[in-house]
């Protein structure tokens, strides 16, 4: 053992240090036990009540997504356009029966939609009726059909859905709600109308058993009470009615919340997030409190054991640790000294040591490094560039410049800083050639960290105002592609940190130092295609050689019809449709996997023509976007990707369509205006609702509305952009399309289902509009 004398001779060693050490760790167990009894009893007690929350947050969850559910449904009957037209419009009696059967047919669709709502109604009380899914029915023949189960009279029945109160939830008697014939009603009583006069009410419904099987789904509530109770505290439902965990907390009808604790039981509630329901749990007091005390003598158990294990490992590490430690000191002693070390403490003497010899390498490392950057910057410039140099064999000067050589196969990633002149702005009072160098410097030790990451080994160089890195693979990697790949993404990712938006492009695997060049070139290449790919992405050669070595035979999406469709809607000023149609052709084009440089170019000249047509066909002079048009092409073709052409052009489309509706709201009243949109609205819906009907037409259509049929269709075109005809022609075949992805009906039989007399008047219509035939359609499709 060690003796007092002893230690106070070696007060400073790290000796001294451990004993201290590890004698505090032998206190730090006993004052745990010390607080730990303290608390054991308060702490499980707030971890089972944290317990018992956890189960009524999941049992809200379940129950007010059915809730939540019921108040979505309710709310869009409430804000339905037919149950707002039925209930306070002034419309003509003899009008409202139709408009409640549009609304009885709004009620289909939302059966479909709310699968999980059981019943849903809307009470009409000027006409005393219910207006269901499907039907009307007067208020008797409805309740019978509905509530009749014996539990509630029809008066009962009657002054609850038309009472006073408001988006209240209530249990009301449902004949279909197997097996307890009950449901939780959520009403909603409809303001009054401009007369003071009482509209109505609407019902949603949902049966109990769904709460129940919710509730049933969720763990930890076999033997427990669970209520789900109203705003006014009264019982909606309960998995164990009439419990005697129960009683003792009811106050009548309602349900005392304020006492947590009563008898044998205790009661957890917690309030809905979507509604004024509540949710409370009765749990008896004897479900946990046996757990809690197995858990505390586990805990007693515990910190005996700790405190075993801390003697045992102090007497063990400070017998055993100190000899390695005394070995290493005696290792690094001067020989040639025999007087003992001045730091007495070993740690602080091995640093010491330990920092003077690396102080010594760096500073050798630093006289090297000056000398040899250069000379290795010029070797990579010259392979890159393709300049043999047979003076030296590169393998002896890489050797030289300790660059290590994995294998002969090599790449070439080049990196291009899109926001340099931002970067220097950040950099003030420095000299603009060391903001260079630091730069270079942080690009060069991060992408050589990565390389060397995945096993190869990549060494960074200037060249031509690009930052390159020569990676060198290791032996047989079959994978190279993806480490290249991971190397550019982990590095763009990296640098993002200092502010640097870098595009980065990738060559394809080379063999032998004359290899090298042609992957260098492979990478500038690649790095010209960020003009369609746009800045800050990574682009691989692989990706777009088959591009560079064959033309693209499909050319691009841009027929005349197409054209001749966004000149209408420039013309007739329509922003949204003239942008979502500029948009669908660039989408359509660029969402190829690559398209050519040369078709892209000869596509945003094509869209520039467009627009370049609708400015001349405008014909003003005197406007100041169109008299500067040609400085503001100028502008959308000096974009260094299409991105910019496209964000250009899309100004330039906006401020052209904005124009075009001033001059033509200038020319055309505001309410005859309003007057040609309704009716074009109206065209449209009659069109849509009457397309199967073969004599549908531009004359039949202006009968149907009092007009003749080419006086219309030059109104409609002028409101639209888009002829009568061509409007018929789409809606047919778009429904057709519909037709043909969900059924199986002949050509033959589609075309007389949308309206068409002969199949071949169909297919000629079809190939117009779409381009193909609709038999290809179909089996595109």
């Amino acid at each position: 053992m060690l003796n007092i004398r002893y230690l106070w001779q070696k007060r400073e060693s790290i000796i001294v240090t451990w004993l201290v050490s590890y004698s505090a760790v032998l206190i730090v167990p006993i004052l745990i036990s010390l607080v730990i009894y303290m608390q054991a009893n308060e702490t499980l007690k707030s971890e089972i009540h944290r317990a018992n929350d956890s189960l009524l947050k999941q049992m809200r969850y379940t129950i007010d997504t059915q809730v939540d559910l019921m108040k979505r449904l309710n709310m869009e009957m409430t804000w339905s356009p037919n149950l707002q037209t039925l209930m306070y419009s002034n419309q003509p009696a003899k009008e409202a029966p139709y408009t409640a059967y549009q609304l009885v047919k709004e009620l289909r669709l939302y059966k479909t939609s709310y699968a999980s709502i059981d019943e849903f109604y809307v009470v009409w009380k000027k006409d005393q009726s219910i207006l269901r899914s499907g039907n009307i029915r007067d208020m008797r023949t409805a309740f019978h059909t509905i509530h009749n189960t014996g539990a509630m009279s029809f008066e009962a029945w009657r002054d609850q859905i038309l009472g006073t109160e408001t988006n209240q939830f209530v249990i009301l008697p449902h004949q279909n709600a197997a097996p307890a014939e009950s449901s939780i009603a959520y009403i909603t009583r409809l303001p009054d109308d401009l007369n003071g006069q009482e509209t109505g009410t609407v019902v949603v419904m949902a049966d109990t058993r769904r709460f129940q099987e919710a509730i049933e789904s969720i763990s930890g509530f076999s033997d427990a009470t669970l209520l789900i109770l109203n705003q006014n505290n009264e019982i909606l439902m309960s998995n164990h009615p009439g419990s005697e965990e129960l009683k003792p907390f009811m106050n009548g009808n309602q349900v005392q919340l304020d006492n947590a604790k009563v008898g044998k039981s205790e009661m957890f509630y917690m309030d809905s997030a979507v509604s004024d329901l509540k949710y409370a749990l009765i749990i008896p007091s004897s479900l946990y409190w046996e757990k809690a005390v197995y858990v505390r003598n586990f805990t007693y158990i515990s910190i005996v054991v700790s405190l075993i294990s801390a003697g045992v490992l102090t007497w063990f590490f400070m017998r055993r640790n100190y000899s390695p430690i005394q070995q290493l000191v005696e290792s690094l002693k001067d020989k040639n000294s025999q007087n003992e070390p001045a730091d007495r403490n070993e740690l602080r003497f091995i640093q010491k040591v330990i920092m003077n010899t690396r102080s010594e390498k760096n500073e050798i490392a630093q006289q090297l490094q000056k000398h040899q950057q250069v000379l290795r910057s010029n070797m990579i410039n010259r392979l890159l560039k393709g300049k043999q140099d047979t003076l030296v064999p590169y393998e002896d000067a890489f050797r030289s410049f300790h660059m290590p050589l994995y294998s002969s196969e090599f790449a070439v990633i080049l990196f291009v800083i899109e926001n340099e002149e931002n970067l220097y702005a950040k950099l003030p009072g420095i000299d603009i050639n060391e903001r260079n160098k630091l730069i270079h410097l942080i690009i060069s030790n991060v992408v050589e960290e990565l390389a060397s990451e995945r096993q190869h080994v990549g060494y960074v160089a200037e060249v031509d105002d690009m930052m390159v890195c020569l990676v060198n693979m290791k032996a047989d990697s079959s994978d190279w592609n993806q480490d290249l790949h991971h190397i550019a993404a982990e590095a763009q990712r990296f640098l993002e940190r200092y502010d640097m938006e870098l595009t980065i492009s990738i060559s394809g695997r080379h063999t032998s130092w004359i290899g090298i060049a042609e992957a260098y070139q492979e990478a500038v290449d690649a790095m010209e295609y960020k003009m369609v790919l746009g800045k800050k992405g990574i682009i691989t050669y692989g990706d777009v050689r088959s591009d560079a070595m064959a033309d693209d035979p499909f050319g691009y999406y841009y027929p005349l019809q197409v054209e001749q469709q966004l000149l209408n809607f420039i013309k007739a000023g329509d922003t949204d449709q003239a942008s979502a149609y500029m948009n669908e052709i660039t989408e359509r084009n660029f969402d190829k996997p690559i398209m050519s440089l040369t078709l892209a170019r000869c596509l945003i000249f094509n869209l520039v023509g467009t627009m370049i047509k609708a400015i001349n066909d405008l014909g003003d002079r005197d406007n100041h976007t169109l008299t500067q048009y040609p400085h503001r092409i100028e502008d959308i073709i000096a974009g260094d990707t299409i991105q910019e052409m496209q964000e250009a052009l899309q100004n330039l489309l906006e401020e052209v369509c904005s124009y075009a509706a001033d001059k033509r709201a200038t020319n055309v009243s505001q309410e005859r205006e309003d007057s040609l949109r309704h009716l074009s609205t109206q065209v449209t819906q009659y069109i849509e609702s009457n397309y199967t009907d073969v004599n549908l037409n531009v004359n039949a259509i202006g009968e149907h509305f009092e007009l003749k049929g080419s006086y219309l269709s030059k109104l409609f075109k002028n409101q639209t952009g888009e002829g009568l005809l061509d409007c018929i022609h789409k809606c047919r075949i778009r429904q057709a399309k519909e037709m043909m992805e969900h059924k199986q009906e002949s050509i033959t039989e589609i075309s007389r289902l949308v309206g068409y007399n002969d199949a071949a008047t169909f297919i000629r219509v079809f190939k117009k509009y779409e381009g193909i035939t609709p038999g290809k359609y179909k089996e595109i499709s």
